[in-house]
């Protein structure tokens, strides 16, 4: 120190003690509930661009991040600011849905957390002071319901069983037509690897009899890796064209639509809305759920070994003769 209150580096005390609290005033105002929400917000939106260049389809990216805002919005907070507790209160309290929903919610919750992980906890730490840690926890990490998790299907031989008891029943159901459209549904699922939600959207106008050896039909449902809907063709087979040639021929004018409507869909629901009025030409296509339970159902009462219940999943784990 020298003389007349300079320090011997040149710089007066003022003028260090200035520097001081100028960082001082800037630490402050970036740790501001308003700069919380702006990093918020830039989090959010690196995340769907990240996602973008990884090749998510645009529906796909419109949903990515709204699990997140809906949390957060409801307790008024930031995403680092979110427990392991407060997300249960909220699924089991007000954010309560169906399993599937909840389940499609928080992994895209804990998703997002892996990613403001790795890419931005040092700066929430050094500018906020807050640890990110993703608020789903080995305790309420939604899994999976069912043997279908397990991928492990029944033998080729329990299928063609159970197959074969079903059809044995179909004469005597209470409902013929829906108990054909479910067992046909089954079946072709079996037989050609689609999806449920897939062959629910199939059109009486997507069977192409002359495509390839056996016939194929038009399948509109999830590309790979995550791409976005795709439209492919389908295998018919052998089996496959014999069984939905019969459908077609005996069973699928049994339900209430125009069968003749290229648009109708292949696998109709049961009966046409009331609230569209008596002049539509066109049912709704059965929904997946729909026969998911039709499916579970005959498992129980058709199919005999090691795996005694059945889910449109599994099927396609099949190998089918």
């Amino acid at each position: 120190m020298t003389g007349g209150g300079q320090r011997d580096d040149g710089v007066r005390p003022e003028e260090g003690l200035a520097d001081v609290l100028t960082l001082q005033r800037r630490a402050a105002e970036s740790a501001s509930p308003e700069a919380e929400q702006d990093l918020f917000q830039d989090t959010l939106a690196e995340y769907c661009w990240a996602r973008d260049v990884a090749g998510l389809a645009a529906t796909t990216l419109s949903t990515l991040v709204q699990p997140v805002i809906e949390v957060c919005t409801f307790y008024g907070v930031v995403p680092w600011q979110l427990t392991p507790r407060s997300l249960d209160q909220y699924f089991a309290g007000p954010g309560k849905r169906k399993h599937t929903t909840v389940r499609s919610k928080i992994t895209k919750i804990d998703q997002y957390f892996a990613f403001l992980e790795q890419r931005y906890a040092g700066e929430v730490l050094r500018r906020f002071g807050a640890v990110v840690e993703s608020p789903v926890d080995a305790f309420n990490r939604p899994h999976h319901r069912g043997d279908f998790g397990l991928r492990i299907p029944p033998s080729q031989a329990e299928m063609k069983s159970f197959f074969a008891s079903w059809r044995d029943t179909l004469g005597g159901a209470r409902k013929y037509p829906v108990a054909v459209r479910d067992y046909v549904m089954a079946k072709t699922a079996y037989i050609s690897g689609v999806r449920a939600s897939e062959l629910c959207r199939v059109r009486i106008g997507d069977l192409h009899w002359d495509n390839g050896q056996w016939g194929r039909f038009l399948v509109r449902g999830k590309g790979a890796r995550g791409s976005g809907p795709r439209e492919r063709e389908a295998f018919m087979f052998a089996e496959g064209r014999e069984l939905l040639w019969w459908y077609i021929e005996d069973v699928r004018g049994l339900f209430s639509d125009d069968p003749t409507d290229p648009y109708a869909p292949l696998f109709p629901s049961e009966r046409l809305p009331s609230a569209l009025g008596a002049d539509i030409q066109i049912a709704p296509p059965i929904h997946a759920d729909t026969f998911r339970r039709a499916l579970r159902r005959a498992s129980g009462l058709h199919l005999t070994g090691t795996v005694v219940v059945l889910f449109p999943h599994l099927l396609r784990h099949v190998v089918s003769a």
